[in-house]
Parts: structure tokens; C-alpha cells; sequence
């Protein structure tokens, strides 16, 4: 499913200039002996806890850190980094205090204190206090938006853009400055330059994400500006399917109905900047900065539906589904975000081992929406992931019968389903799929490696095979998976020198993959290295293969691959 998005697209660059730094913590004062092993203990807990990105444990082990050593300056900044993740702001509001009495209002600590400011409306105080923060690491763009929205909260109109002027200087950023000068333009009812900034942002030649087709949208209701609101409308729902944007402001034209304000006050305005800025860090390296962020967007407003997904999707990454299931659950059911929300919360009752419980939720999904093959779809998945592939074709099917006229984006369900049929054993259904998947997308590196490899794994159609998966590798040169089809398509037809190379290239960019080291082997022995090819095939034993590959990789330890065979020209 794809990854949520913000109202705007920024550059991947700018993360490194949003990090949040200055949060770690060291280690407790050990002047006195008991005290120390009280507060050592609990740390040592609460670093465990906070590998495991468990922040509730964390931060209470940092808690009884703290009534043991109170004075440590370290864990009162770590206890509230941790209290900010794990989404209780307000309870890090006293830590904030204690930090910025020592250091001022520098990093988190002070950006946390304005943003209270701002949330209780204290206007004149965010641009007094805004006024005095340095603007570097989190405050760099944090700070200007903040200020931009207290002033447009006075009513200063001119003051809030030049705020947002402070957050220019960063190739990239004049998406989110844009973005946040039509919202103000929006908010203080200057009608004619917000219609001209949103204009502006939707332009473009790809569709607009969902948020900012709800937000132009939005507008474009408000001030009978239908036409544009339906052609907006007609932008993003062709292209994004799990979300109800489109259709949700289709049905209010249709019904003659006004919708309210999506930022209807200062504090709103101000949760739009820092879920920009969370999606803007919504990345495996940054997900911590990201998850801080999005936890200040809902503390400013507590129901806004795509903070409370985009957390619920950080958690997931950080391996914490019941916290991500909770998440997605609370989304109100009359967002035009639920939908998904909805789907979202099968895939996290199944990691949660409850498999039963997700495929019935689907199943109710999919009854309550007769047309809609989503639900099918991901029940699909769920039941392949479990290998119970004839059960996942049935499924897939039943999607099908809801797609009578499939568009480019519905190959994976042709791709899913081929999947299935093949490890049930239905090839001629399978390869039947797996053309339609590519007819619709050509260059699908995914669709092109697995009937690439099925066709070589089968002995026909070598050189369209061959060409198939070189093209995947040349979509995807950093797929571990794809390359170790390419090497082993060449070790199929006996090239074993080509073999070695693309093996060699998937193992440095999958080291611990038993199946990779496997076919490494495989390939070293029938190139004569042989003391290699028993190295690769003991590291694929380390790295627990399927129950059914034991045998044969020891098989392959004792008594190797037999006789060698010439090298030829493969392809």
C-alpha cells in the first residue's frame, strides 16, 4: 500500500537540515552509590526499551531514573524526548520548562513550549518568544511556521508571509512556503490571492496529493468555485483509490452542501506545518524526527486524521503493530481518509498474529463496498503471506469480478494472483496472469523478474526470459532478489562465469539471505571453487532456510554438485 502523503512534495534533501539533535542521554551522576544504582538500573531498562522503540516503558524507567537522581540534567532531557514520541506532550511541558531554564529556548525544548503558546492561543507570546529562537536544526522551518500562524491568529497579515519568508534559503522549500501562504491567504479571507496560490500548487502535470486536493478543494466549495473544485476532484480519485477525497467532495457538489473550514483556527494552520514536516522525514533514517513531529501536529489538533496515520504507519516501521492498530482504529469513520484507515488495520490485526480476525474485517470491508476490490485484494496478500496460496487465488478472483475494465494501475492484482496460481501449481493460469500484469504495466521490474525466472526455471523462452530480468536488474540495480534472479538465470543456462558476477553483486546487497548464499554456492562449485562454494552453502545453513531447503544445501555439503559443467554462452 503506499506510503501516506503531505499536502505538499519536498525534497528528500531537506531531512538533513530538520534532524532533531541534542536529545541523547548520558550517563547517570553515580556520587552517591545507592542513588547511582537505582538510576543506572532504571537507564539501562529504558534504553532497552527505547531500542525496541517501546517509549511508554521507556520513558517510565527514565521516570524512576529521574526520582532517583533528579538533578541529572541528561535524563530530564531524554525522559522528555521520549514523554514528545510517545505522544504525551503535555507531560513533557514541565521538562521543556527545566531544559529551556537552563539552555534557553534552543532545539525541541523551546519548540515545544511555542507551540503550547500557540495552541492556547497566546499569540502575542509565540511572536515574542519566536522572535528570540535561533533557527537551526528542529527550528530551522518549525519556528517560522509557528510565528507565521500566531501572526495570522493577530490578524497580521503581512507579518505571517514574511515569517514564512524566514524559511527560505533550502533548495526545496518553496513547496511547503507556498502551501502555507495559500492556507493564510485562505484563512484571513483574501479569496482572490488564495485562489491564484492554489491554482499555483495544483497546476502541475501530476496529480496533487490527497491533503492538498482536500485543502484546494475545500476552498474551491467554500467560495462556489465548483468547476474547479470538481476537475480537482476528478485529478485524484482516478489515481488513489483507498482515499475518499475525491469522491467525498463530488457527493457534497452533488448534494448542494458547504463544507466547513479544514483550517479553521491558527492552531490548525500550525498542525498542517508540522505534519508537513513529518512527511517531509517519514524515512527509515529519520523516522524518530518524523514521529516527534507528527506527535506535535495532533497535540494542536488531536483529530486530524493523517497525523494519526502517518504515526500509526511510523510505529508500524518501528515494529510496534497494537500501537499502530490503536492509531488506525481511532481515524473518524467520516474521514475521507477511513477507508484506508480501515484496510490499514487488517494488515496490523494480522501482525499481530490475529490473521483470522483481519481476513473477517476484510471480508465486512469488502460487503459494505460491493464494488470496491481493496479489501479482496489485501485478503489476498494476507492469505499468500500465510502460503496458503490456493485460498489467496480464490480471493484475487473475487476481486477480479470487480475490475471488468482494469486500468495500468491494477497489474499488481494480476501480479498477486499469478503469484498465487504458480505456487499452487497452476502454471498455465499463472503465466496467463503474469502477461496481462505486464501488458498493463510493460515495465513492472517486478512482474518482468518473476516471469523471466518462472519462464528460464521452466526451459522455455530463454532469450525473452534473459532479456526480461536484465531490464528488471536495470529498473532495480539495488534489489538484492532481482540480481540473484539474473545470476541464477545464467546459472541455469550453464553461464556460470555471469552466474558468479550478478550472485556475487545480490550477496553484497543481501550478506544474510540464505537462498543468495545458496545459489553462491552453487555457482562457486560448478566454477571449480570449491572450498568457496562450501563456505557459501554453510553461511546459507546459518541463516535458517526453509525447512524444506535443509536437506538439500547439507546434501550439497557432503557430497557437492557432481560432475562440472563447460561454461557457455548464456542468453
Amino acid at each position: 500500500m503506499r506510503g501516506l502523503s503531505g499536502g505538499i512534495r519536498l525534497a528528500p534533501a531537506l531531512a538533513a537540515v530538520l534532524l532533531i539533535g541534542g536529545c541523547t542521554a548520558g550517563d547517570p551522576r553515580d556520587d552517591d552509590p545507592v542513588v547511582a544504582q537505582s538510576a543506572i538500573g532504571s537507564y539501562l531498562a529504558a534504553g532497552h526499551a527505547q531500542m525496541i522503540h517501546d517509549y511508554k516503558d521507556a520513558a517510565a524507567f527514565l521516570d524512576r531514573a529521574l526520582a532517583a537522581d533528579g538533578g541529572n540534567y541528561d535524563l530530564v532531557r531524554h525522559t522528555f524526548l521520549l514523554r514528545v514520541s510517545d505522544g504525551h506532550v503535555a507531560e513533557a511541558v514541565p521538562l521543556a520548562q527545566q531544559i529551556v531554564d537552563i539552555d534557553g529556548r534552543t532545539g525541541l525544548a523551546g519548540l515545544v513550549l511555542l507551540e503550547q503558546e500557540l495552541k492556547a492561543g497566546k499569540y502575542d507570546a509565540v511572536v515574542k518568544d519566536a522572535q528570540a529562537m535561533p533557527r537551526d536544526g528542529a527550528q530551522r522551518f518549525a519556528v517560522p511556521l509557528l510565528l507565521a500562524w500566531a501572526e495570522a491568529g493577530r490578524g497580521q497579515f503581512g507579518p505571517a508571509l514574511q515569517a514564512l519568508d524566514g524559511m527560505n534559503g533550502v533548495a526545496g522549500i518553496q513547496p511547503l512556503h507556498d502551501l502555507h501562504t495559500a492556507l493564510i491567504e485562505d484563512f484571513t479571507d483574501r479569496v482572490a490571492e488564495a485562489t491564484a496560490s492554489y491554482q499555483k500548487l495544483t497546476g502541475g502535470a501530476q496529480p496533487p496529493t490527497w491533503r492538498l486536493a482536500e485543502l484546494a478543494g475545500n476552498f474551491y466549495e467554500r467560495h462556489g468555485k465548483t468547476d474547479d473544485a470538481k476537475q480537482l476532484y476528478q485529478r485524484v480519485g482516478s489515481d488513489q483509490g483507498t482515499v475518499d477525497v475525491g469522491a467525498a467532495g463530488r457527493a457534497r457538489i452533488a448534494q448542494g452542501t458547504v463544507p466547513p473550514r479544514v483550517i479553521a483556527t491558527p492552531a490548525d494552520g500550525a498542525a498542517e506545518g508540522m505534519f508537513d514536516l513529518a512527511g517531509l522525514l517519514n524515512a527509515p533514517e529519520t523516522a524518530d524526527a518524523a514521529l516527534v513531529y507528527a506527535r506535535l501536529a495532533l497535540d494542536l489538533a488531536p483529530h486530524f486524521a493523517l497525523a494519526e496515520m502517518l504515526v500509526a504507519e511510523i510505529r508500524d516501521g518501528q515494529e510496534r503493530p497494537a500501537d499502530a492498530l490503536a492509531l488506525y482504529e481511532a481515524v473518524d469513520p467520516q474521514s475521507p481518509y477511513a477507508w484506508m484507515a480501515q484496510l490499514r488495520t487488517a494488515l496490523e490485526l494480522d501482525t499481530l498474529g490475529r490473521t483470522d480476525d483481519a481476513v473477517s474485517r476484510l471480508r465486512a470491508l469488502a460487503a459494505a463496498r460491493p464494488t470496491r476490490a481493496e479489501p479482496l485484494m489485501e485478503e489476498g496478500d494476507i492469505l499468500r503471506g500465510h502460503e496458503r496460496f490456493s485460498d489467496a487465488v480464490q480471493a484475487y478472483n473475487a476481486a477480479a469480478e470487480r475490475l471488468p475494465d482494469p486500468q495500468r494501475g491494477d497489474w499488481r492484482l494480476f501480479y498477486s494472483r499469478g503469484v498465487a496460481e504458480e505456487r499452487s501449481g497452476e502454471w498455465p493460469r499463472a503465466e496467463v496472469d503474469l502477461k496481462r500484469a505486464l501488458a498493463l504495466q510493460p515495465d513492472q521490474p517486478l512482474v518482468l523478474n518473476y516471469l523471466g525466472y518462472s519462464w528460464i526455471d521452466k526451459g522455455k523462452n530463454f532469450d525473452d526470459a534473459l532479456g526480461m530480468i536484465r531490464r528488471a536488474v536495470d529498473l532495480r540495480p539495488n534489489d538484492g532478489y532481482i540480481v540473484d534472479s539474473l545470476g541464477w538465470a545464467y546459472f541455469q543456462l550453464h553461464d556460470y562465469g555471469h552466474a558468479t558476477e550478478y550472485l556475487e553483486r545480490a550477496i553484497e546487497l543481501l550478506p544474510e539471505d540464505p537462498t543468495i548464499n545458496d545459489h553462491l554456492g552453487d555457482a562457486y562449485w560448478r566454477s571449480g571453487r570449491l572450498p568457496e562454494a562450501r563456505y557459501q552453502w554453510q553461511r546459507a545453513l546459518q541463516f535458517q532456510p526453509e525447512a524444506t531447503e535443509v536437506q538439500g544445501i547439507k546434501t550439497k555439503l557432503d557430497r557437492g554438485l557432481g560432475a562440472l559443467q563447460p561454461t557457455v554462452r548464456g542468453g
